[in-house]
């Protein structure tokens, strides 16, 4: 299982994890959190679904979820700044896309993106999925634990 390599991983480095999740609705977490020994690396999470949570929750600026809009890169990108800094951890992964079963945002179904922040760099990673809603938020979590868990040095 990917989550168990993520929690291996970060315990070898002692660093810890946050997650801020709006496509996936707590299923990052739940990831993470089924592996045993990850109390000692997942410092917690943020379910911002709505965008009044992104803002005053994540920090994330108003004008980017305008400008942007809540399924765009920089959104992703600023949802992963604004847990790695909320929960004071070495690392965060947010996930922002469109489950389905309609549009949402001018994007199509299974449009997603993944960001990554560390303390000295942050990226986001775009995805285009198709299925059912349960298979995109699932698709969703292992793709952002498999670039995560690619991106941690053995």
């Amino acid at each position: 299982m990917i989550a168990s390599a993520v929690v291996k991983k970060l315990g070898k480095k002692k660093a810890t994890l946050s997650v801020a999740e709006s496509i996936t609705g707590g299923g990052l977490a739940a990831a993470i959190t089924e592996v045993a020994g990850s109390s000692k690396v997942f410092l917690g999470g943020v379910i911002a679904y709505a965008d009044d949570v992104k803002i005053d929750q994540l920090k994330v600026d108003a004008k980017s979820l305008k400008k942007f809009t809540a399924v765009s890169e920089e959104v992703a990108k600023e949802m992963a700044i604004g847990a790695r800094k909320k929960f004071n951890s070495d690392y965060a992964i947010a996930t922002t896309g469109v489950a389905g079963p309609g549009k949402a945002y001018g994007q199509r179904v299974g449009t997603v993106w993944v960001a990554i922040a560390s303390k000295k760099e942050v990226f986001a990673i775009a995805l285009s999925l198709s299925g059912s809603r349960d298979l995109i938020r699932h698709a969703t979590i292992e793709s952002a634990l498999a670039s995560f868990e690619r991106i941690l040095k053995p």
